[in-house]
């Protein structure tokens, strides 16, 4: 009976132990609170950034650049062959090509493992754990390296690496790791938080486009 009681609190003794390595790091999360309260009080940015996809076997697969405009939930996000319209309700997926050009039509779905560029910033209070992991420089930047790991064993993002300026209160770029051992890697080049954005922004407007194929899913 002895042992049997001495295996239980040995059990909740590691149990405790792990909650307590699982706890935010309340540095990190200083830093991201005052990261997310300056994007929330801007009426708006945009920024030009630069992405490259990589894996450990294959090294460098490919470097693209986009542009992206936040507004609050609201964004629009310019990719190579694809633009995505978010106004907080309806989501815009817009398929450009020499051949043809189609937008799909979705409702906003309350995902908290979605990733978008409404939320890279305040992504830490769903789901992840976050910890300081150090310095680095980017971009000849002082940056806080604060490491973002979810608390899901089958995420669909396992850790996200976020670097903020250590002058002001700025997100400078982030990595990502994906479940199948890939790693995104983003970095902003030129941010606008002067702009004043009209909400009609961020709508795909598909009676000024009849060239486009509209394929509708709500």
């Amino acid at each position: 009976m002895k042992s049997k009681k001495t295996i239980a609190l040995s059990l909740a003794f590691l149990w405790s132990f792990q909650v307590i390595m699982a706890q935010n790091d309340p540095k990190a999360v200083e830093i991201l609170a005052e990261v997310s309260e300056n994007y929330q009080n801007l009426n708006g940015f945009s920024a030009s950034f630069e992405y490259t996809y990589s894996t450990e076997d294959e090294g460098l697969i490919q470097t693209n650049t986009g542009a992206v405009t936040v507004k609050g939930e609201k964004y629009r996000l310019t990719l190579n062959d694809q633009e995505i319209f978010n106004d907080g309700n309806t989501v815009w997926t817009l398929i450009k090509s020499s051949k043809y050009k189609e937008v799909t039509i979705n409702d906003v779905e309350d995902d908290s493992e979605e990733l978008t560029p409404s939320n890279i910033y305040s992504i830490y209070k769903k789901g992840y754990q976050a910890s300081l992991q150090g310095s680095d420089q980017v971009d000849g930047k002082s940056v806080h390296e604060i490491l973002l790991t979810s608390e899901k064993e089958k995420a669909q993002f396992e850790s996200i690496t976020l670097y903020i300026d250590k002058a002001k209160p700025e997100l400078l770029a982030w990595e990502i790791q994906d479940d199948i051992g890939g790693k995104f890697t983003y970095t902003f080049k030129d941010v606008d938080s002067s702009v004043q954005i009209k909400d009609d922004y961020f709508v795909f407007n598909t009676q000024e486009n009849p060239d486009v194929e509209v394929i509708d899913l709500r």
